[in-house]
Order: C-alpha cells, then structure tokens, then sequence
C-alpha cells in the first residue's frame, strides 16, 4: 500500500486539532491593548502547541517521503500517533483554564511523552516494513535526539511538583531542539536517484 492516503488522513487529522486549539481561545472583551495582556499565556501555550503539531506534522512528512509503502502495524502506529496529538489541545486548555497547576503541566508533559514515545513506534514498525529501504534506515539512525528527547519530557514530569516554569522551560527547549526538520532525512532523500518525488 502507498503513503499516499496515511499522510493524506494525518494532514487532515492535524489540521483539524490546529483548528480546535485556536477555537478555543477567547475573545477578550476589552477595546484596548490592555484586555489582550491576561491572554497572554493562554497565547504562549497556543503558540507552544501549535510549534509541536507543527513540528510532528514535519517531520511526519519528512519521514513519509523516505518511505515507499506502508503495511498494517504502521497503519495502526500511525493512529496510536494521532491519538497521543489528538490528546494536545485538552491538554493545552486544561493548563490554562488552571493557570499552570502543577498537575495539569505535567498532563501536558506526560501527553508530549507519550506522542514522542509513538512516534518512536511509528518509525520502528516504518522500517521494519521498508527493510529494503537503506536510505530510511540510514537517516533515522541510532535517533539519539528521539531518545533525549523522551528523557527530557520525563525528567521535565518529575519536575513540574518542584517548579512548574522549570518543566514549561523543558518542553519548550525540546520543541526548539526538533523545530528544523530532521536534517538526516532530508539529506539522504537527496542523495542519488529517489523514486519519490
């Protein structure tokens, strides 16, 4: 089966939770600059989840360009990956509707968590169904920032009952960290004849 439709759905699927998230901020009531500054971290936590859609939607493309087929287990990998982003935008709200609570920011970690957690499944079950694939494998490599990553939102967890900022300051170092398409990819795509265009 070709990528063709898998990438096509998860466009449609990201675009969609983009939408829900900007739905969800409020209009302010006031005619001056001033009613705009108590919308200020719901903005920040907007702009903070719509970089990480942004940038699994990237890298999702990325990734699927390297690809020439998909099979079941990364059909279902795929929806397990939705699933986890689908989860962004409540997350996203709750921590603002409870201005920052500890419980609700590590929500928020624990749901980055688990979406980087699927999309290390989503990449394995890719491989192991392009095993004739060097240039997918070779890009993806040993994923050292894959694995930090996941790290990072652990430890940003653990972090959020001692200092809530401290954790925010985390994810929002991980999202810088991927905030370029993975390079590794892109440049074996470039490298020789590739069939995809």
């Amino acid at each position: 089966m070709h990528t063709g439709r898998l990438e096509a759905f998860s466009d449609g699927v990201i675009a969609i939770l983009i939408t829900i998230m900007v739905l969800e901020m409020k209009v302010p009531h006031g005619e001056d600059l001033a009613a705009l500054k108590p919308l200020l971290p719901v903005f920040g936590a907007y702009v903070m989840s719509f970089a990480y859609l942004g940038i699994y939607w990237n890298n999702h493309h990325h990734m699927f360009q390297a690809a020439e087929r998909v099979s079941g287990p990364v059909l279902w990998a795929n929806l397990h990956l939705l699933f986890w982003l689908s989860l962004i935008p409540f997350a996203t709200g709750w921590m603002d509707e409870t201005h920052f609570t500890p419980i609700a920011t590590a929500l928020y970690g624990f749901v980055l968590l688990m979406s980087g957690l699927a999309w290390a499944i989503l990449q394995h079950f890719l491989i192991r169904c392009e095993a004739h694939n060097a240039k997918l494998r070779e890009a993806v490599g040993r994923d050292i920032k894959g694995k930090v990553s996941l790290v990072m939102y652990a430890a940003a967890i653990a972090l959020t009952g001692l200092s809530r900022w401290a954790a925010i300051g985390i994810y929002v170092a991980v999202a810088i960290m991927w905030f370029i398409p993975d390079p590794r990819i892109e440049s074996r795509l470039q490298q020789g004849d590739d069939p995809i265009e």
